[in-house]
Formats: structure tokens, sequence, C-alpha cells
């Protein structure tokens, strides 16, 4: 009776259901009946995600063949094409081709690739009725994490909503790095692991622009300068570099930080606490485990701040988001632990530094406070043995009762074994078996590589220790 019923709805009806499908269990599911069999080819949305599929290869094949297929009389409104792997400039400009001859009615753009970014450029600018666009364009090569140069020629007057990822922003014939000023009407900015070039300030100029959230996993120092009047919500993910100035700090009510730090750097607790001056009517703050634990760097200073009433006089709510530390994070917390002779084989009792949360309360008492769990990496990875702590603990702790050449050989051999399981991680994600967003096998490379030269110090003091 189930099926009949489905079988009794009219086509635009269906086609209305499978538009909420990725493009391939929408084409899947209309193998199920005959009657539905070419209902995929007038579906008003395109979603084609290499993550969906097996092998790369198979991937190319099927969006080759779904661009093919379709019913060209359909103007599509919402295009999204993810292959964040090195791609093929026949496959890019056929994509980039598709959406050129089909973007009367396009609203919602997605394209997050490995490739020119001038195989796609003229088919974004021709998109003038776009009113989301994400747009992450990284240079090809496997080990290429560079930046591609913005486009200084896009222009999409109709823009509510932008996401860019992986771009170097250029100044212009005066001098300023204002990459937004043509986006009128936008109200919501994602920055994603951007940076700027020929200058050090960038400006953010928008009257609309109710949203900000920056992700950064570089060490590029740059300040912001915002001039937003409507700014409302300010959100972060990554290592603190970036400084802001300007006239519209004191409309942000709302604040989500997650901060991280590889290693002991003085600059990001700092900026992270300048965030807290700059920002000066908070009313609801979001904060993960790790970015208290950043602040702890600071702590002096933030109680210094707090104390004296110059922070945090606002706040209505503060929502604390508890996820195991990164192993950058941990280890720059037992270093400075033993660097302060405080305890050989220290281990942080809790993720929330002790005292922090009182402190942040000090000048707004009668806050609400959520304490949430939550998981710091995707459940598809539990197959994977974890990558413990307890590595860099053990490399960590003193040895007094054995030779120093024992014990350096030692370390030696633990080095190795380290570099090994990283090595492993490595090859899953470069061999594609496994998908890791870029950042994150950006941190393990950074990883393997100070290992290797820690090592190789290592060594080289057991041979001079020994021809002694």
């Amino acid at each position: 009776m189930s099926e009949a019923k489905l079988s009794d709805l009219p086509n635009c009806i269906l086609i209305h259901i499978l538009s909420f499908l990725n493009t391939k269990d929408a084409v899947r599911t209309c193998i199920l009946s005959k009657r539905w069999e070419h209902i995929w080819k007038y579906i008003p949305t395109l979603t084609l995600h290499y993550s969906d599929f097996s092998t790369l290869k198979s991937f190319d094949k099927f969006v080759s063949r779904v661009l093919s297929l379709r019913d060209d009389s359909i103007l599509p409104h919402t295009i999204d094409f993810d292959r964040n792997c090195d791609i093929k400039s026949g496959l890019l400009k056929k994509v980039a081709y598709y959406i050129l001859s089909h973007n009367v009615k396009l609203r919602r753009l997605r394209i997050d690739v490995k490739g020119d970014i001038r195989d796609i450029l003229p088919c974004i600018c021709s998109c003038q009725t776009l009113t989301s666009l994400k747009l992450s364009v990284s240079p090809k090569g496997r080990y290429n994490y560079g930046r591609t140069l913005f486009p200084k020629s896009l222009n999409l007057t109709a823009l509510t909503w932008l996401h860019l990822g992986h771009f170097a922003f250029c100044a212009g014939d005066d001098g300023r790095i204002e990459p937004f000023s043509a986006f009128n009407k936008l109200n919501s900015l994602i920055i994603d692991n951007c940076t700027v070039k020929d200058a050090q300030i960038l400006f953010i100029s928008s009257e609309k622009l109710v949203s900000l959230f920056m992700r950064n996993h570089s060490f590029d120092v740059y300040q912001i300068e915002l001039s937003a009047p409507s700014l409302r919500t300010f959100s972060f993910m990554g290592t603190p570099y970036q400084k802001f100035r300007g006239s519209s700090l004191s409309s942000v009510e709302q604040v989500n930080i997650d901060a991280e730090m590889l290693a002991n750097y003085s600059e990001p607790p700092l900026v992270l606490l300048s965030w807290l001056s700059d920002f000066p009517n908070i009313k609801s703050l979001t904060v993960s485990a790790s970015t208290l634990q950043v602040l702890s760097f600071v702590l002096n200073i933030l109680m210094d701040k707090l104390l004296s009433g110059s922070l945090m006089r606002s706040l209505k709510s503060l929502k604390v988001k508890l996820k195991p530390l990164s192993y950058g994070l941990s280890m720059a917390l037992k270093i400075l632990k033993i660097e302060k002779e405080v305890k050989t084989r220290f281990e942080p009792s809790s993720l929330i530094p002790d005292g922090i949360l009182d402190l942040l309360l000090n000048n707004s008492p009668s806050a609400d406070v959520n304490i949430v769990e939550c998981s710091r990496i995707d459940d598809s990875f539990d197959h994977l043995a974890p990558f413990s702590s307890s590595l860099f603990f053990q490399f960590l702790q003193p040895s007094s009762n054995e030779r120093v050449e024992d014990f350096l050989e030692r370390q030696i051999q633990h080095l190795k074994g380290v570099n090994l399981q990283i090595q492993k991680y490595t090859d899953l994600v470069t061999n594609e078996v496994i998908i890791w967003e870029r950042e994150d096998l950006i941190t393990l490379k950074e990883y393997q590589i100070m290992f290797l030269k820690i090592s190789d110090v290592i060594e080289r003091l057991v041979r001079e220790l020994e021809a002694l």
C-alpha cells in the first residue's frame, strides 16, 4: 500500500523530496521504480561530494555522466561541488561550463577544489543571482598547502552569505586590502584559513554584516579593522594570531571561541586575551576547554584585567564545551609545568583550569553557566588506534636510575615509534584511504618534522658522548 501511495505522488512532489538528497542517493533512489527512472534529471539541486564515493575515479566518472545526462532545460538553484583533492583541469572546466550555461536561477553555489581558479572564475563572476557562495580553491599538489590569490574582479552584489577558504587577499591600487567592499548585502562572512599579502591590515567594511566566523591554522600575524555596525556574532576556531581594531567592536554580543595552540608560543594567549578586551559588550560567551587552557598561559594578566573590572561586565551566559585537548596543546601544558618545576609528572586533573571560570564570572556573577561534553574527532575514525597523549608524557618523563647514554637511546627509540605512528596516519590520508581535514594533516606533518629534528639532535649527542 505504501509503494502504491508513493507511486501515486505527482512528479513535482517526488522531485521536491529527492532534492533534499545528495545527487548520488537521488540517482540510486530513482532505480527503485520504472516510473522514477529519469526523475533525477529534473532535480533543481546538484550535490556532488567526493566523500560519498569509495574512489576519486568513480566520483569523477559519476560527475561527468550526471552533467551530460541531466535535462538541459532544468535550471538549478543550488550547486554544491566538493572535490578537495587535485582535480583534472578538464573535469573542473566541465563543471564550470555547466554552471556558466545554467546559472540564470542559481542562488546557492559551493565549490571546494584543489585546482586553478582561472578555470572557474568566469562562471562565478557571471552568477549575479547568487545569494550564497562557498569558494575554497587551493593550489594543486598533494603536499601544496599554499594560498590562492583572491580575484579582485569578484563582484556579486546579491550575496548575503559568503565563505572563502585558502585565499590570500591582496592590496588594491590604494594600498588597502578590502576584498568585501563590493558585497553590499552581506550579512554572514566566513574567512577560512586565509591570509593577507602586500599589507598587514585586512579591512572588513559592511553595513549589514551580522555574523563573522574565522578559522586560522597558520602563523600569519596581521590586523583586522572592522567597520560593521550591525555585527552581533563573532566566532573563531584555530590558533589566534590576528588582532582587531575599529569602531564596531562594541556591537558584538555573542562570541564563540575554540582556540588551539601547537606549542608554547607567547602570541596566541595574548591575542586571545585582547579579544575579550576588544569586545566589551559580550553577553553570550561559548568557549572550548582548550580555549580556557590557552588563556591559562596568561592567567596573571587575565586576573588583573578581570579584577580591575574592565572585562566581561555584560555577560549573561557562559557555555564551556568539554573535549579532549589536542596533542600539541597537551604537550605545551606539560612543558610549561615542568619549566616552572611544579610537577615533573604533571597530568591535567581537569580539562578546565582551576579557578578560571570563577575569574571569568568575576564581573558578572549572575551569568548562567552551562558545561557540555563533546567529541574532538569525528566518529568515522573510531576504527583507528587512538593517538595517545601518553607518547608525549613518556618522552618528558625524567629518568634518574640509568646512564645518560641509555636514557637518550631510549628516547631515540621512543621518537622513532611516534614517527612510525604519525607516518601510519599520514599514509592513510595521502593515499586517500581515509578523508581528513587539511589542517589535521598539516598538524601531523609538523609533529613529524619536529620529532625527526629532536631525534637527530639526540643521536648527535649520543655519538659525542660515546666519543669521550
